[in-house]
Protein backbone atom coordinates (compact mmCIF):
# COMPACT_ATOMS: atom_id res chain seq x y z
CA UNK A 1 0.00 0.00 0.00
CA UNK A 2 2.73 2.11 0.68
CA UNK A 3 4.21 1.86 -2.61
CA UNK A 4 0.88 2.41 -4.44
CA UNK A 5 0.44 6.03 -2.23
CA UNK A 6 3.92 6.69 -3.86
CA UNK A 7 3.51 6.24 -7.27
CA UNK A 8 -0.36 7.38 -7.55
CA UNK A 9 1.29 10.77 -5.56
CA UNK A 10 4.59 10.62 -8.09
CA UNK A 11 2.23 10.65 -10.83
CA UNK A 12 0.42 14.09 -9.67
CA UNK A 13 3.13 16.22 -8.82
CA UNK A 14 5.78 17.96 -10.72
CA UNK A 15 8.73 17.14 -8.49
CA UNK A 16 8.52 13.51 -7.71
CA UNK A 17 11.31 13.41 -6.37
CA UNK A 18 10.14 15.41 -3.31
CA UNK A 19 7.19 13.16 -2.60
CA UNK A 20 7.75 10.57 0.84
CA UNK A 21 5.34 7.98 2.06
CA UNK A 22 5.55 6.98 6.07
CA UNK A 23 4.13 4.34 7.20
CA UNK A 24 2.92 3.61 10.70
CA UNK A 25 1.79 0.43 12.44
CA UNK A 26 -1.26 0.89 14.97
CA UNK A 27 -2.06 -0.97 17.55
CA UNK A 28 -4.94 -1.92 16.56
CA UNK A 29 -3.62 -3.08 13.95
CA UNK A 30 -4.30 -0.39 11.43
CA UNK A 31 -1.71 1.45 9.40
CA UNK A 32 -1.42 5.02 8.64
CA UNK A 33 0.46 6.51 5.81
CA UNK A 34 1.87 9.69 6.14
CA UNK A 35 2.44 11.53 2.11
CA UNK A 36 4.36 14.56 2.18
CA UNK A 37 5.15 16.54 -1.38
CA UNK A 38 7.20 19.20 -2.39
CA UNK A 39 6.07 23.09 -1.38
CA UNK A 40 3.97 23.89 -4.46
CA UNK A 41 2.73 20.52 -5.30
CA UNK A 42 0.12 19.93 -2.24
CA UNK A 43 -1.91 21.30 -3.95
CA UNK A 44 -2.15 19.00 -6.78
CA UNK A 45 -2.67 16.59 -4.13
CA UNK A 46 -5.43 17.82 -1.98
CA UNK A 47 -7.53 18.89 -5.12
CA UNK A 48 -10.02 21.40 -5.51
CA UNK A 49 -12.29 20.47 -2.02
CA UNK A 50 -10.11 18.17 -1.64
CA UNK A 51 -11.56 15.41 -4.06
CA UNK A 52 -8.25 14.38 -5.51
CA UNK A 53 -7.34 13.64 -1.60
CA UNK A 54 -10.37 11.39 -1.49
CA UNK A 55 -9.99 9.80 -4.05
CA UNK A 56 -6.50 8.49 -3.34
CA UNK A 57 -7.77 7.09 0.42
CA UNK A 58 -10.91 5.61 -1.39
CA UNK A 59 -8.09 3.96 -4.00
CA UNK A 60 -5.96 2.63 -1.13
CA UNK A 61 -8.71 1.84 1.49
CA UNK A 62 -9.61 -0.53 -1.65
CA UNK A 63 -6.73 -2.15 -1.38
CA UNK A 64 -6.41 -1.87 2.21
CA UNK A 65 -9.40 -4.58 2.11
CA UNK A 66 -7.74 -6.70 -0.53
CA UNK A 67 -5.23 -6.92 2.22
CA UNK A 68 -7.42 -7.29 5.07
CA UNK A 69 -6.21 -4.25 6.70
CA UNK A 70 -7.29 -1.11 7.44
CA UNK A 71 -5.00 2.03 6.20
CA UNK A 72 -5.84 6.24 7.12
CA UNK A 73 -3.78 8.63 4.86
CA UNK A 74 -2.28 11.90 6.33
CA UNK A 75 -0.82 14.61 3.90
CA UNK A 76 1.36 16.74 6.28
CA UNK A 77 3.94 19.48 5.74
Amino acid sequence: MQELLEYLARALVDDPDAVRVEKFDEEDGSVVLELSVGEDDYGKVIGRGGRTANALRTVLKAAAVKEGCRVFIDIVD
